[in-house]
Parts: structure tokens; sequence; C-alpha cells
């Protein structure tokens, strides 16, 4: 095999896509080429190979879009828009919500519109609970439906909740909320409300539930311009981060972070070769199953908590293949 076949063609392509996602304007094929791995050798034959990786990312919906480096008309350069590139998240009004619930659970299953909405809930062709399989409603990877109905109600009729809750930290206190949307988020289902002790509003994961969501009364509205989806982080190593994690990345495994990450911040360490991205974190389990998939490339610096927690999925890994 070439020094140019080195690398995996799978991920020179999802290299290539993090470079162009993470860079946010045009790059020249040069500046591509000194940036990844992947096209290394004469140009001709490294622009051969990049014009195909582009035909094949193109033919798979890949936004590659092509323009000028610089507004006097420079070089052509090449870019993927994160606004074309990234599909909207789903999002329901809290009476829509209540009501796919009502008709999915309505114990008419043959009806056609129940089936619609199970074909939406979570049908094989890419519904929002896609993967969660037939049989009764599942509200998600980890609530059960009676919890998000009942908070999809509340916030449907603008009413006040009280719920036991555990944060982040393992730390289980009671909750008082005034109830305003429900968001469902890869993979999480979200209360988005008026949190009347921290007077602020807040996203509530409602897996860490430890009761039922409880009605106590009448709540407030929500302020003008409230949009429940801008109150839940994009992803679930961020809900409710009250923590970060340092991690040392190789510089592709870094453009690839940096791409699935959002809210990262570099960290310049003169000691270091490698990357150091400190990265939001809410949940150690789910933020040391995401960093186990760099492989190599990604080493865990702090917490001391997370980086003991790597080292034990590694070390049951191993053992598991020496078995």
């Amino acid at each position: 095999m070439s020094e140019i076949d080195a690398i995996d063609p799978l991920e020179r392509l999802l290299n290539l896509v993090a470079l162009l996602l993470d860079h946010g304007r045009p790059m020249t094929f040069d500046e591509i080429q000194d940036a990844m791995e992947g096209y290394e050798g004469s140009k001709a034959t490294a622009k051969r190979k990049f014009e195909r990786d582009k035909d094949v990312l193109r033919e798979y919906g890949v936004p590659i879009e092509t323009g000028t480096t610089d507004v006097l008309g420079g070089e052509i350069g090449y870019v993927i828009s994160r606004d074309a590139y990234y599909l909207p998240e789903i999002d329901f009004t809290p009476a829509e919500i209540t009501a796919l619930f009502v008709a999915a659970q309505s114990g008419t299953a043959a009806a056609a519109a129940s089936t619609a909405v199970r074909k939406l809930l979570y049908g094989a062709d890419g519904g929002i609970l896609s993967g969660a399989g037939g049989g009764p409603l599942v509200a998600g990877a980890d609530t059960d439906a009676e919890t998000v109905a009942a908070a999809a109600d509340a916030a449907a009729s603008r009413r006040r909740v009280t719920f036991g809750y555990r944060n982040a930290q393992g730390v289980v206190r009671d909750r008082d909320v005034d109830a305003y949307g429900v968001v469902f988020r890869r993979g999480h289902w979200y209360l988005v409300g008026a949190d009347r002790e921290r007077d602020e509003i807040r996203a509530f994961r409602l897996s860490r539930c430890t009761t039922r969501v409880a009605d106590t009364g009448d709540g407030s509205s929500p302020p003008t311009g409230f949009q429940a989806t801008d109150h839940v982080q994009g992803g679930p190593w961020e809900a409710d981060a009250q923590d970060r994690a340092e991690v040392a990345f190789g510089d592709a495994a870094a453009a690839l972070a940096r791409s699935r990450f959002t809210g990262w911040e570099r960290l310049d360490r003169a000691s270091e070769r490698r990357v150091i991205l400190s990265l939001p974190m809410a949940d150690e389990e789910t933020m040391a199953a995401l960093l186990l998939q760099f492989g190599p490339d990604a080493e865990v610096l702090g917490p001391a908590s997370l980086r003991a927690l790597v080292q034990d999925r590694l070390r049951d890994l191993a053992e598991a293949v020496d078995a």
C-alpha cells in the first residue's frame, strides 16, 4: 500500500467533512492537503483523489459548496455550510405532543390515525423515536410515556409541577417548575420551564426524574418570544452541563471532535503536541462512551473520575477480548 493510501477511505471522508464544517470559510485544495492526512503525494494525484471524494460526498447529500477565498475574488475554495448540513431539531408544541401521545396510546392500533402517529414517533423510516421498535410506545431512549405525557400536559395547560430530580452529579432534590414546553432532542425528552427556586428558565431531562411529575396548581406564562428548544443544549453531553472534560486529541480527531461537540474550547499548553479541548459535560457515562469512539486518538486528561471511568471501560473491553 502506498503512502497516499495509508488512511482508510471512510476515515478520510469523515475527516474531510469535519474539516470543511469546522473551518467556516472556503478552503483551497492546498489548505486542505496541508491540514489533513490522506492527500499526501504529488499534487495532481492527491487532487484527483480529492475530486473523487468530493463527488462521493455530494452523491450522499453532503452540501460541499465552492466559493472564492476572499472578497476580491481570490482562489476557489470548498466549504460545507452548517445551516445546509445539519437537519433542524424536531420541535412540537405542548398541545401537539399531548395529542400524539393520546392517539398513540388510544388502544386503537389498527386505526389509520394511530398507525400514522406510531410511524411518526418511532417508525423504521426515521421517525423521531426511530430505533425504539414496535410494541408499547416508548418516550425516547430512557423515559417512560407517562412521565412525558404528564410534562406535556402541564406545559400545554400552563401548570405548576413538582418532581424529584437527580442532577448530573447524582444529587437528588425536589424541583418546583412552571411548565412551558417539552422538547425531544437526540434521544432524550426535556421539560423546559421556570425553576421557581432559581428564578430562571431551565431544562430538565425527564429520564432523571425520581418521582412522577405532579400537578400543584396554576403556573405562569412564558416570556414573549419564548422557544423551548433555545434552552436545550445541542447534545446529551451538554444538557444541564455543570462540568467540563479536558481531552487531548490528535489533529484529525480534533477536527472531528470540534464538529461533534458544540461549546468546545481549545486550551493552549506548550508542553503538549496534541490538541487539547475543553468539552461541556453533564453525564460522565455518556461522555465516556462518546470519547471511546475515538480510540487511541483521544486521551482524557480530566476530571480524574472521567479518566478512571474510561480506563475501567477499556479494561473491561480488553478482558472481554481475552476471554
